[in-house]
């Protein structure tokens, strides 16, 4: 038997809102991997595509100044969004990843010297693990060794506080740090923390920027990384926020055209994918007319629903996260395992019963090869969705 409907904080007609979510659709529980896009996304990307498409700021003619004057205002909307201080720390990436290997090539290589440290989370996703091996391993070609320090996760999921005390020195120059963690769903501020002026914070916020709000200034972050395919937008665009206070230590990474002497162009030669930045700007909209607190409070009752519903499913065994945490935490992730099942037989038998789900490693370097199953909502998964997946999935363990 099912739990008592949790009270949930979106109506159930944002669903029309995304085209793909047709009532024969299957019930998308991926969200953490993308999001759906609303139809006013999709309008910005195909319009761009279809008319007026042009660089922007490259020419002289209005299709081309236009646009460069939509990019400058989407720019100081996302800093906005994000509560940086000023438009000219908000730099487009491709992505998540490709802001994390930038803090990486513009900051890392020039400021680390021999002997510095980084503290980074062992489990993290690999796009803010990786970059730093690489760093450790480049800058070591050229006779500097720096020291990669890994601390614990807490049985909820979060940073372990403690253990990153315990490792940080005076040599400490960074600690990366992933806002909500994409398969625990716990969040970790390291609020608590008091840090020396030498050393720097970076947080992940791919599985924050849309499902809670966040604001750079308050987490005290003077790098901060957004995935836009994340949070309603075309894939192809990510934020990096890069604090003033910080711009000085940055060199261009990508030098080429239009990249210019000062922030926030210093780090982004080349053409953006217009497209996708302009994507940003109905994707805003969207999630500033459902209120990020609104979608906080319906994925935590999602999230609530989930974890009651399985817990009455035998062999199922949970991962860190909000299953363990002392209070009513979740931001729309929940990760499992079942005894004798693995995560991809379990993940092909939910796909061929109407639910998509993700399923393996999820790009955890430590993380054992079968993996977990990892179910993730937002604004278009409803309490029914999750009832009736609880349902399936006990049917096919028992």
């Amino acid at each position: 038997m099912q739990p008592a409907p949790a009270r949930i904080a979106i109506p159930a007609s944002i669903r029309d809102r995304f085209p793909a979510l047709s009532p024969a659709a299957p019930i998308y529980l991926d969200s953490a991997a993308t999001t759906q896009k609303p139809d006013t996304v999709i309008a910005a990307v195909t319009d761009y595509l279809s008319q007026r498409t042009a660089n922007a700021g490259r020419g002289a003619y209005p299709w081309s100044t236009s646009l460069a004057r939509r990019i400058a205002e989407i720019r100081a909307r996302a800093a906005s969004f994000i509560g940086a201080g000023s438009p000219d720390e908000v730099v487009f990436t491709s992505g998540a990843t490709a802001g994390l290997n930038a803090v990486a090539l513009a900051w890392g290589l020039t400021n680390l010297a021999d002997g510095d440290e980084i503290l980074y989370r062992a489990d993290d996703h690999a796009a803010n693990v990786a970059p730093w091996m690489v760093l450790r391993d480049t800058l070591a070609h050229f006779g500097r060794r720096i020291a990669l320090r890994p601390y614990r996760s807490t049985a909820s999921g979060e940073a372990d506080l403690d253990d990153v005390a315990a490792a940080l020195s005076s040599r400490t120059r960074l600690i990366t740090v992933s806002h909500v963690h994409h398969v625990y769903g716990a969040r970790s501020t390291l609020e608590e923390l008091r840090l020396p002026a030498s050393t720097l914070l970076c947080f992940d916020c791919s599985q924050s920027g849309g499902h809670l709000p966040v604001d750079v200034t308050e987490l005290g972050a003077d790098f901060a990384v957004f995935a836009g395919h994340k949070m309603f937008a075309s894939p192809g665009v990510g934020l990096l926020y890069c604090a003033r206070r910080v711009h000085d230590q940055l060199r261009p990474f990508l030098p080429g055209g239009e990249s210019g002497a000062a922030m926030p162009t210093l780090l982004e030669g080349g053409t953006y994918d217009i497209g996708a930045v302009l994507s940003l700007a109905p994707a805003f909209d969207f999630l500033d007319e459902v209120g990020r607190a609104a979608i906080a409070e319906h994925n935590l009752a999602l999230t609530q629903r989930l974890i009651a519903g399985l817990r009455t499913i035998p062999g199922l065994e949970f991962t860190p996260g909000p299953a363990f945490a002392g209070c009513a935490v979740g931001y729309g992730i929940v990760a499992f395992t079942v005894a004798e099942l693995s995560s991809a037989d379990l993940g092909f038998a939910l796909a061929d019963a109407g639910f998509f789900v993700r399923t393996g490693a999820h790009c955890v370097p430590t993380a054992a090869s079968d993996g977990s199953v990892r179910v993730s909502t937002q604004v278009y998964t409803s309490a029914d969705d999750v009832d009736r997946f609880v349902d399936c999935l006990g049917a096919l363990v028992r």
